[in-house]
């Protein structure tokens, strides 16, 4: 229920109009409130935590009364985290490769509209997935 609220919050947020979006120039990296919410997104996102949990043992034949299970949990973690970031810095070389076109002139209100129905719909299906 808190993520179906948080998306919603991020709906409305996004369907504002802004006046202008701050440009990279424009923000301290240490100080950033976009790279706390990415953070914070993050850390409280428990699909790395239920995936490692519930899938990654029984996949890969692992039991916790193994001998090997905390070295191969390790791993597996370790590939895990390196092959996220390289997704994650992907994404974010892509988007700041669109970003002039995405987010600049006429088209920015119509982009930000867009993206805020999609968190709709994707907070109204995962209400729906998850009440029963």
């Amino acid at each position: 229920m808190i993520g179906v609220a948080y998306l919603l919050f991020l709906a409305w947020e996004g369907w504002q109009t802004k006046r202008k979006s701050p440009s990279i120039a424009d923000l301290n990296p240490a100080l950033s409130p976009l790279i706390l919410r990415g953070f914070l997104s993050n850390v409280f996102n428990p699909k790395s935590v239920l995936f490692f949990v519930s899938v990654v043992p029984t996949f890969v034949g692992i039991s916790p009364g193994q001998p090997n299970f905390i070295f191969q949990m390790v791993i597996f973690g370790i590939a895990y985290v390196a092959e996220a970031t390289a997704v994650h810095a992907i994404i974010v070389m892509l988007a700041g490769e669109l970003s002039p076109w995405l987010v600049e002139g006429p088209r920015q209100n119509a982009v930000r509209r867009v993206l805020a129905v999609a968190l709709v719909f994707v907070a109204g299906w995962l209400f729906w997935a998850t009440k029963h």
